[in-house]
């Protein structure tokens, strides 16, 4: 208490000096110098401009301090004689004010009473932004997020936050990447709410909504220097879950969604690259709704995501040598190694169909497994490629030698069992087939000079040296 009176007298000392120095400072800028002529200028009517008192400037260092220790009732007194005064002050009012209004809604008895005080922090927010809307800082979006989270918090009888969603909606879409990451998935849980109020009507600005806030978590998640990066990302991965079971990823529905969409921005590549990053998320790679996007965003720049979807266009129509020449695109305008290895064992399943391009299979497969050396399925291909081969003429040895590459196909398969548990299943099957193919012991007999040595190099083009089992 002693501090309080101290506080108050030392300030009532200086205030008034204070005060005459700031009506002095606002003459003096309003006065006309002498030798300028002022000029009479058509003015638009203007909110008028609260005064600042003395009064308000040592009310708000109570309130202050009071908020400061949490003494929200010492604070309520001089917090309203400020914000119903000098609302243009200083930031502190609705900062505290927040504080205060929480407050009073846990302390109110009534249903009534807490409706009131509900509406009045809405309206806190509201005069937030008529008179710092403009900061730097902290903006108008950012305001209109704070009023968005007290919303859906305190509003509850509202099951869908229809009335938080555009302010919401434009907080996100204004801060993008700076956007609170809470505030993105809000985004997308409001936009769910809606769409399961009535799927017919809010099924295009859900999938709008659900692709805003998954790209700009994957900017934030794919930024090293972002200390949220790890948070986007589990973020971004529980919104595909919600989006995957809500019935809008369905491909038909998106087909229905996007096709007049595509066909009304040929030339438009933001909203093309959107629509083709969209259809590959969700795995509807086999739409000519997918196609038609990727062949007019990659006329326009190349990317990724485009050279991705014209070379499926091109394995749809059976147009192998141009699906190999767009994934190779792919992989160089790939960032991610894990893209590039699936684009390449891409390449290689084009060209394990026909014998004469075995060789350039296994080459492509292997360069898969530079960028991504857990790749299992390469290694049962190269297999599967192994155990189709004759690299030996086909008389009486050539039949026994042939047999050989059955032991280089299960060294495939045993590899990829080891690096990767999804293939094992897949390898134990291929190793029970073709072991029971691997040549015998009387034609091992009939070959000494091949087979004497314990290890045995397969010819043609495998080369590839195995024991003798």
């Amino acid at each position: 208490m002693r501090f309080r009176i101290l506080l108050i007298l030392v300030l009532c000392a200086t205030l008034p000096t204070f005060a005459c120095a700031k009506d002095k400072k606002k003459k003096d800028k309003n006065q006309p110098k002498q030798e300028q002529v002022a000029e009479p200028k058509a003015e638009e009517p203007k909110d008028e401009v609260p005064v600042i008192t003395d009064e308000c400037v040592l009310n708000t260092s109570l309130f202050s301090e009071s908020v400061k220790n949490k003494q929200y009732a010492d604070a309520l007194g001089p917090w309203k004689q400020v914000y119903e005064n000098c609302p243009n002050y200083n930031k502190a009012i609705y900062n505290s004010g927040q504080k205060i209004i929480k407050w009073q809604i846990s302390e109110a008895k009534t249903e009534e009473e807490r409706t009131a005080l509900k509406n009045q922090l809405m309206k806190l927010y509201d005069d937030r932004i008529k008179w710092f809307g403009d900061d730097p800082r902290y903006p108008k979006a950012y305001i209109l997020g704070l009023k968005a989270v007290d919303y859906c918090d305190l509003f509850t009888e509202d099951e869908t936050k229809a009335t938080a969603y555009p302010w919401i909606k434009e907080s996100v879409t204004t801060l993008g990447a700076y956007s609170q990451i809470p505030m993105i998935d809000l985004l997308a849980d409001v936009s769910n709410r809606l769409y399961k109020s009535d799927p017919e009507k809010y099924d295009e600005q859900y999938v709008e909504d659900y692709q805003l806030a998954t790209d700009l978590l994957t900017q934030i998640s794919k930024d090293k220097t972002n200390e949220n990066a790890l948070a986007a990302k589990q973020y971004k991965d529980h919104i595909d879950q919600i989006f995957a079971l809500s019935g809008a990823a369905n491909c038909s529905k998106l087909d229905e969604l996007y096709q007049p969409i595509v066909a009304a921005n040929l030339e438009n590549l933001e909203t093309l690259s959107k629509v083709v990053m969209l259809y590959k998320r969700m795995g509807c790679t086999e739409s000519d709704v997918y196609f038609a996007a990727a062949e007019a965003s990659h006329k326009l720049s190349p990317t990724e995501g485009s050279a991705v979807g014209c070379a499926k266009m091109c394995l749809k129509k059976k147009e192998y040598d141009d699906a190999v020449r767009y994934f190779e695109q792919a992989v160089e305008l790939a960032d991610d190694d894990y893209d590039k290895a699936d684009y390449l064992f891409n390449i290689a399943l084009i060209y394990s169909v026909n014998a004469s391009t075995y060789s350039k299979s296994r080459d492509f497969a292997r360069q898969a497994l530079k960028y991504n050396s857990g790749m299992g399925k390469c290694y049962l291909l190269i297999g599967r490629l192994y155990a189709s081969s004759k690299p030996y003429a086909n008389d009486a040895k050539g039949k026994i030698l042939n047999k050989t590459v059955y032991w280089v196909a299960v060294d495939k398969f045993q590899q990829a069992k080891q690096i990767d548990p999804t293939c094992v299943e897949e390898a134990n099957k291929l190793i029970s087939t073709y072991s029971r193919h691997f040549p015998s012991k009387e034609e091992r007999f009939d070959l000494p000079a091949e087979f004497n040595s314990g290890s045995f190099t397969v010819g043609g083009w495998i080369g590839e040296t195995t024991r003798v089992r």
